[in-house]
């Protein structure tokens, strides 16, 4: 593999851009410097803490595929697809797809549609996921970018690092949110009675959650319907800090409780996306409207 580093890599670690390259963890990203599988500019690399910087050429021996449990194609799993060119695609999740491969669900995920429509992206980053920069939880719909080349992978990465990938989010929350706007700025990490459960806990990692009311409901229960900002992309970081500020997400059966709408997935939808695009640098905004299970929640309140 040979690649030229962009802009967005300039400055850092050899080791941390072939890992954004290839999607190899960073223990075998070491052996490979080690046994000069890493050259810049032609000439092996030998201390993997070297900085690179933008211009220069990288070339990486990427070891073959030790197994064959990769994801294959699916044609069977619709991927709804807003916008797609040589770099980057974005899609608008269905609630009920899995993002991609893991303990629960081997098969019928968003990275196996992804995979029939654009099969080159076999090759770009981690092999059970390939070219996901971000996640949407199960139950969550809306937007996500996908890289498809593993320059656009490393520059969104590099953007979502400096917090400059916007993600905005509709939330429907259990109760009257008093405050018009407001900040959650608290640790999130797993809980430690319940370890599938992520918590707010002084141990964990820094998560903050921006979010202002857009409209408050009195029936048949008091709701408020939240926009609500990413500024770190923690696992269910915006059901956990919702919940932990007392209002929970209408339908969040993991970390609310069971609600008059009988809803069958929490409200929650990723309606705005927006980032740099890896090729030109141009910002790039999308926008997803409420998909119809979550629309007629709404047109129910008053």
């Amino acid at each position: 593999m040979k690649e030229t580093v962009p802009r967005a890599l300039d400055g850092e670690r050899v080791d941390r851009v072939v890992a954004f390259l290839t999607g190899l963890p960073r223990s075998e990203v070491a052996d490979l410097v080690a046994n000069g599988g890493v050259r810049l500019d032609g000439a092996a690399v030998q201390a993997r803490s070297r900085r690179v910087a933008e211009g220069d050429v990288v070339e990486i021996d990427v070891p073959e595929a030790a197994d064959s449990s990769h994801p294959i194609a699916d044609p069977t799993v619709e991927v709804p697809v807003v916008h797609a060119d040589e770099h980057v695609i974005v899609v608008d999740k269905p609630a009920g797809l899995v993002v991609h491969p893991g303990a629960g669900q081997r098969q019928g995920t968003l990275v196996h549609g992804l995979l029939h429509l654009y099969p080159d992206l076999a090759d770009v980053g981690d092999r059970e996921r390939p070219g996901i920069v971000h996640r949407l939880d199960k139950g969550t719909s809306g937007l996500m970018v996908v890289a498809r080349t593993p320059l656009a992978l490393a520059a969104l990465t590099a953007q979502l690092k400096r917090r400059d990938v916007e993600r905005r989010y509709l939330a429907l929350v259990v109760g009257e949110v008093g405050e018009g706007r407001g900040v959650v700025d608290a640790p999130i990490g797993r809980s430690a009675r319940q370890p599938t459960r992520m918590a707010v806990t002084a141990r964990g990692r820094a998560a903050r959650t921006r979010y202002e009311v857009l409209e408050r409901y009195t029936g048949p229960v008091a709701a408020t319907l939240l926009e609500c900002r990413l500024e770190t992309g923690r696992t269910h970081q915006v059901r956990v800090h919702l919940a932990a500020i007392g209002h929970p997400v209408v339908g969040d059966t993991r970390y609310g409780r069971t609600d008059a709408l009988a809803m069958k997935r929490p409200f929650l939808h990723a309606h705005e996306l927006a980032f740099d695009h890896p090729a030109d640098g141009s910002r790039r905004r999308f926008h997803s409207p409420l998909p119809l299970d979550l629309a007629e929640v709404r047109e129910h309140l008053d």
